[in-house]
């Protein structure tokens, strides 16, 4: 068959450890053989964001404003342990706060649904999106070690250099204090995007923070949410039949575990990276989840929502076998084709896009999947594949519908 041609290039952003051998094989077997895929390449993997102070992660950011669609492979966000193996000059930030801190906007991440494997919540029939705000929190955090006793204040100073000062910590020995912020603009961003998003789809759109306890920091958001629901969105909601309602996230958290799905929950930065996780996981695996960032421009980056899968590469390094599930890095690459092909009228690689993702999940439903959703499958005599046998048992789905 004749390759897809692209007009326009997508933003390629390379990451870490297993996810990085997963990218290279799906590239190889599902990518390149179909789509003749422009793209602009950039290194995230650990070893190059440290050889160039973490420019390349600014970069990618940058180009992803220019051409307004990347993907991304999962990245390492380095702790104290990883600082030695890689040598790193410094622990550099996460390179998703890094990129969503440029771009703004929202990610909204749902569980992609196989028949087979059922959620640990029974009563969960229908997806639960998470929408989570995308800037600032624990991500674009000021922390220090306090070493001994002392004050910690917040100070700000205005413009005309007046200073109002807050009381932290009165310390009477060592401990740890941290900074953190938003901005009003972009939690403004957020709640647009997430009642937006709540109208595409049709669904309720619930919000969660602990403004009880944060009665300015939290507070803020639940303000700014209820402001703009009830100027610009109240009628809209109404005549869709959805409803939006707040509560607290504690609250938020046993009323989901009762609730049948089929909503959106929004929850700031951290909450949303916690709660998507605990989703996913409950629906299967985090590998069964996708991930798309929204900014208020209409920039969209979509990656895998979890992590490097650093136990798997050390075996694969060793020269054993792995099963490592890659339909979330798939997904990732299929929504950033299809929303290429949107913006660019290429109906044939929408149409690809949809039929890689249905290759997905009927490759899964014809009972050939890896070793994390054979453990959980309710399907009978199902065969485990390796890593790359299950990207290429994918592409002989995709190749009879293609």
């Amino acid at each position: 068959m004749n390759k897809i041609q692209m007009t326009t290039p997508l933003v390629e952003m390379d990451g870490d450890e297993m996810t990085r051998v997963l990218w290279q094989i799906i590239k190889d077997e599902l990518i390149c053989p179909f789509v003749d895929l422009k793209s602009e390449y950039y290194d995230l993997g650990l070893v190059y964001r440290n050889e160039t102070n973490d420019q390349v992660t600014k970069d990618s950011a940058e180009a992803t404003k220019k051409y307004g669609v990347a993907v991304k492979c999962a990245t390492i966000t380095p702790n104290a342990a990883r600082m030695d193996e890689y040598d790193l000059k410094e622990m550099w930030k996460s390179p998703n706060g890094t990129i969503r801190a440029i771009l703004d906007g929202t990610v909204f991440r749902t569980p992609i649904k196989v028949k087979g494997i059922e959620p640990c919540v029974k009563n969960w029939k229908k997806p639960i999106t998470i929408a989570r705000h995308a800037y600032g929190d624990v991500y674009k955090n000021a922390e220090m070690k306090i070493p001994g006793a002392g004050k910690v204040e917040l100070v700000y100073t205005d413009a005309n250099g007046n200073e109002t000062r807050e009381t932290v910590h009165v310390f009477d020995g060592p401990g740890v204090v941290q900074g953190q912020h938003n901005i009003n603009n972009s939690i403004e961003s957020f709640a647009r995007s997430c009642f937006n998003y709540a109208l595409d789809l049709k669904q309720d759109l619930w919000f969660a923070t602990k403004d009880t306890i944060s009665k300015k920091y939290d507070h803020t958001f639940k303000d700014i949410f209820a402001d703009i629901f009830e100027k610009e969105y109240k009628d809209k909601f109404e005549k869709a039949g959805i409803e939006y309602f707040y509560t607290l996230i504690d609250d938020a958290v046993a009323r989901v575990m009762k609730a049948e799905g089929g909503f959106i929950w929004a929850c700031k930065n951290y909450d949303g990276d916690v709660m998507s996780d605990m989703i996913s996981s409950a629906c299967g695996s985090l590998a069964m989840m996708t991930s798309v960032l929204v900014s208020p421009a209409g920039i969209y980056e979509y990656e895998a929502a979890h992590g490097t899968v650093q136990r798997h590469y050390y075996k694969h390094l060793k020269g054993e076998e792995t099963s490592t599930n890659s339909v979330a890095t798939i997904f990732a690459w299929s929504g950033a084709l299809r929303k290429r092909g949107e913006l660019d009228n290429i109906p044939a690689l929408c149409d690809f896009a949809d039929k890689l993702e249905k290759a997905c999940i009927d490759t899964i439903e014809s009972g050939k999947m890896t070793k994390d959703l054979a453990l959980i499958t309710e399907l009978k005599d199902v065969t485990v594949l390796n890593s790359e046998n299950f990207i290429k048992a994918i592409r002989e789905t995709l190749e009879k519908m293609l």
